[in-house]
């Protein structure tokens, strides 16, 4: 899963979000260095991970890329999700997708000076390029796609893997529409015991 579905996913509380949002630029253990609400956000966040890396409709869209990219068909899927997410935000969600991504970001600006430091000097480029909202079209995924090529140090295929998205799309597609309730269901019981705490 990627940014937006993680946000998507721990909207219970502020705090949830903001650490289901950093997972993936924290390593190790948690420890102290976050609240206890935000240590959970990170939690919920590997957890999420686990169960979608493991479902056999993520496995079965990972195998529908070539050969030479099944190694990153994980990235690749990753943003994929959040691209059907926002196409279909209007199932999941009562909020417009566009307050979503505002509150989102205002979330992210509030919390700065506990984020991750890599994550502090990507929020410049974060809302300028508007990251959340650009997975909405398939130019977007080929302009993130390509984007986390440059930034990964060793030898990679991701670039260009836009092609691959569009000639498997509308199977990509059925199988998320497929997955996403069960990421659901999964998901609740972390919710619904967040909300009765509040």
């Amino acid at each position: 899963m990627n940014y937006l579905a993680h946000a998507y996913l721990a909207e219970s509380s502020d705090e949830f979000l903001i650490g289901s949002f950093i997972g993936d630029f924290v390593k190790g253990s948690v420890g102290e260095h976050f609240s206890t609400e935000i240590a959970n956000g990170i939690r919920f966040h590997r957890q999420v991970d686990t169960y979608a890396d493991n479902h056999k409709l993520t496995r079965a869209s990972r195998s529908l890329f070539s050969r030479q990219r099944r190694r990153f068909a994980g990235i690749i899927l990753d943003v994929c999700y959040d691209h059907f997410l926002s196409n279909h935000w209007s199932s999941y969600a009562d909020a417009e997708l566009s307050g979503f991504i505002e509150r989102t970001y205002a979330l992210l600006n509030q919390h700065r000076s506990i984020l991750p430091l890599k994550l502090q000097t990507a929020l410049p480029r974060m809302f300028k390029q508007n990251w959340l909202a650009c997975y909405r079209t398939l130019d977007g995924v080929d302009i993130t796609l390509n984007r986390i090529a440059k930034r990964i140090t060793r030898e990679n295929c991701l670039n260009g893997s836009i092609g691959e998205v569009k000639d498997n799309y509308r199977r990509l597609e059925d199988n998320f529409l497929a997955f996403f309730p069960d990421l659901l269901n999964f998901a609740q019981p972390f919710t619904e015991f967040r909300s009765k705490r509040q």
